[in-house]
């Protein structure tokens, strides 16, 4: 599979990248910045540079030409403020979508958060601000006509891979990034993922146990 990350030098996308490379598949990582090329190319994936934020929708639409899945991992990062949000979190993945349609690519999975469907709708908080533009992609890309899979983690850590995980509508709690890289690359195969929106945490079930069960 020729697979199209958006955001494709943060931590989830690198891991994701090491992991479609490893399995003989071929990750394109779409990065803003130039110098983080070589990052991408050392995980086994193809680097494109473009800014989600400037480009239209036929730019992004000549990347994901010919892919067989495109990923929404992108984000406007912790330090970013409300206006990022909106722009990166809601905006690109709009985006991404939109490109996706265009070049005939059916298949979407979209890296989200758990806590989406709490978000406060007035507070100027950003982390709130953050969630609602997660939601608003969210709500977006089920509106199409896809074949998109929305992966909600929880809190992510730096752990390494405990390679056993629990989906559903859960409760609060952490996941290792490892584990839903492997997660988003078993969901990638996954055909009867497609249509879902599923919370992602560590748990005791093999992932592809706990994803047949959805």
């Amino acid at each position: 599979m020729r697979v199209v990350i958006a955001g494709g030098h943060g931590q989830i996308a690198l891991l994701l990248e090491r992991v479609l490379a490893g399995r003989g598949h071929t990750p394109v990582g779409i990065v803003r910045n130039p110098d983080h090329a070589a990052d991408l190319e050392a995980a086994g994936a193809q680097a494109v540079v473009l800014d989600l934020e400037r480009a239209d929708v036929a730019a992004v639409a000549e990347v994901v030409e010919g892919a067989d899945a495109v990923v929404f991992a992108a984000g406007g990062g912790p330090d970013s403020g409300a206006a990022r949000k909106d722009t990166v979190d809601r905006g690109a993945a709009a985006l991404l979508a939109d490109a996706a349609e265009q070049a005939g690519v059916r298949r979407y999975v979209m890296v989200s958060s758990m806590g989406t469907d709490k978000a406060d709708p007035t507070s100027d908080d950003v982390f709130q601000v953050y969630l609602r533009a997660k939601k608003a992609a969210d709500d977006d890309l089920r509106s199409r006509d896809l074949d998109w899979t929305v992966v909600r983690p929880g809190r992510l850590t730096d752990d390494p891979a405990g390679g056993r995980v629990q989906v559903g509508s859960l409760g609060r709690g952490e996941i290792p990034r490892a584990d839903v890289a492997t997660v988003l690359a078993e969901v990638l195969i996954t055909d009867t993922t497609i249509g879902t929106t599923f919370d992602l945490l560590a748990g005791h079930q093999t992932i592809e146990a706990a994803l047949a069960g959805l």
